[in-house]
């Protein structure tokens, strides 16, 4: 259903591959709602994805960036404004990668050059991307900035190694450019902080399986699904929520106030097995 929340504005999506993305969904929603996107992602992902089948479907140009490149954000938000017709009104920044996860570096034994791409790509590439945006005096008074981000930020989670500390570093990100544009352009800068959701990227975090069960049994309201985190980015792009700003908003059905819920204490009840110990050596894996 269709409430024309985005009737007239225009926005950029960061980070659609595939109908699995969040940043997919929330491409569907807001042109639902009356907007009319951008789509971007690296040169590399646009090819490997099925981003083509999603621009066809929204009537979205496609300008392929790299979020690490500030060359590539300034062209960008130059060639969106000029596809659109104007000022851009809302931005997803949905871009993350950890190179340390995928070739199962343990978080005491990072190679720290691929810590550094993580950083880069999951969070320093938002500050780049508003920074560009603000120089660029691109995003309209009273715009709206998102970014996606998850509870390990605040909480240790086994397996999400140093995309934790990429995700923490997200979110002071929109804290501090919160506060300068808020005060500027009264443009509103905030994270949404989603449940975990199967996704192409989910599938590279260790034990991402027993994570979106376990949460899911410790949330009330079970966990949130990448269409209604897209509702949610919405409503935040929306007029609805022009107070809103410098905030991490949880999406997560109650998972991140949760201590121990019923089904998870029975679950755990019938669980109690061996420590996950490396097989070849004995020992104990923490991280």
């Amino acid at each position: 259903m269709s409430y024309n929340l985005l009737k007239g504005k225009r926005g950029i999506i960061f980070g659609a591959l595939n109908d699995q993305s969040i940043a997919w969904k929330v491409a569907e929603r807001a042109v639902e709602e009356g907007a009319q996107i951008v789509l971007t992602n690296t040169a590399v992902a646009c090819r490997m994805g099925t981003i083509d089948e999603l621009a066809k479907k929204t009537n979205a140009v496609i300008i392929p960036a790299d979020a690490t490149s500030v060359e590539d954000l300034e062209t960008l938000f130059i060639k969106a404004q000029e596809a659109l017709g104007g000022k851009i009104d809302f931005v997803l920044h949905s871009c993350a990668m950890s190179v340390n996860m995928r070739k199962k570096r343990t978080y005491d034994d990072l190679d720290y050059g691929f810590l550094e791409k993580t950083l880069d790509i999951s969070a320093i590439s938002f500050h780049k991307m508003i920074q560009v945006a603000k120089k660029l005096d691109a995003i309209s008074d009273f715009g709206s900035i998102l970014a996606l981000t998850y509870v390990a930020s605040h909480r240790t989670f086994f397996g999400y190694n140093d995309m934790a500390d990429a995700k923490a570093l997200l979110e002071s990100i929109a804290r501090s450019f919160g506060y300068i544009y808020g005060r500027e352009k009264g443009v509103r800068v905030n994270c949404i902080s989603q449940s975990p959701t199967p996704t192409t990227a989910g599938g590279g975090i260790k034990g991402f399986d027993g994570m979106l069960d376990y949460a899911d049994r410790m949330s009330p309201l079970g966990n949130a699904s990448a269409d209604e985190c897209a509702d949610y980015c919405v409503v935040m792009f929306s007029d609805l929520t022009r107070k809103v700003t410098m905030q991490t908003l949880f999406h997560d059905g109650g998972f991140s106030n949760m201590g121990m819920s019923l089904r998870g204490m029975t679950q755990y009840n019938k669980s109690f097995v061996p420590e996950n110990t490396d097989q070849e050596t004995g020992k104990i894996i923490y991280g």
